[in-house]
Formats: C-alpha cells, structure tokens, sequence
C-alpha cells in the first residue's frame, strides 16, 4: 500500500499529488464506493469531486458531491447516520475511490442497512447449489 506524500491540508485544496491522479468525469466527478471498514459490506456509492475528496481526508466525515441538488453533503448530517472514514483509497487507473468507514445505522436513504439490498440480479450456483 503506498501513501501519499503528504496528508491533506486542512486549510487549503486537495494535495496537488493526489490531484493529478484523479480522472474525473465530464463534471469533473470520481465515484466514490462506501464500504464498512471491518466487515467489507458494500453500504452506498457516491459522487466527488476535489473539493468533496479534500472535505472527506480532513473532517473524517464522508462528503459527497450531489448531482441532483449540486450542493455538498455529509453523510449523516441530517439523519444522523454518520460514516466515521478510516481510510480513503483510489483504484490503480485513478477513476475510482475507495472509502472505509465505520457506519453508524443505515446507510441507504430508504433506511436499509446498504443500498445494495434490493434487487439481486443474478446469483450463480455450482452443481451442488452452492453460490459461486
């Protein structure tokens, strides 16, 4: 696991270093996976950009980008489900983020414990009907 060179700075932008390996979107947005730290349950995904991956790296608090309202929100602020973030990683090609968090309550706006719980597409089973 490499870190970056120098931690976030809380007074000012996103560290140029990891910046410059972001690739964004045509809105300049990087899709952010939530998942909870110490189980690797996928709860959510959300949208950021710099200003919302800077936000996320120095408050501890997951910040995300909204594309329908375009204003920032923290997760939690108003349902008081928070995510308390312990670690924060981009994927190899640099169009994706990785966010570890410790949830608190649900984390889907429809009050399941994931959003992830809905519908399931597809489940493969081997020959002894056990999921592959």
């Amino acid at each position: 696991m490499t870190s970056p060179k120098r931690g976030p700075d809380p007074a000012g932008a996103l560290d140029p270093t990891i910046a410059g390996r972001l690739k964004r979107d045509a809105r300049g947005l990087v899709p952010a996976v939530v998942q909870q730290h110490d189980t690797g349950e996928v709860l959510m995904v959300g949208w950021m950009d710099d200003e919302a991956l800077h936000r996320t790296l120095t408050s501890g608090s997951s910040t995300f980008w909204s594309r329908s309202r375009q204003e920032y929100w923290v997760k939690g602020e108003t349902s008081g489900h928070r995510q308390s973030v312990k670690e924060v990683r981009l994927d190899c090609d640099g169009d994706t983020l990785l966010v570890k968090v410790d949830q608190e309550g649900p984390a889907c706006h429809t009050g399941a414990r994931t959003c992830f719980d809905a519908d399931v597409l597809l489940v493969r089973h081997d020959d002894d009907g056990e999921d592959v």
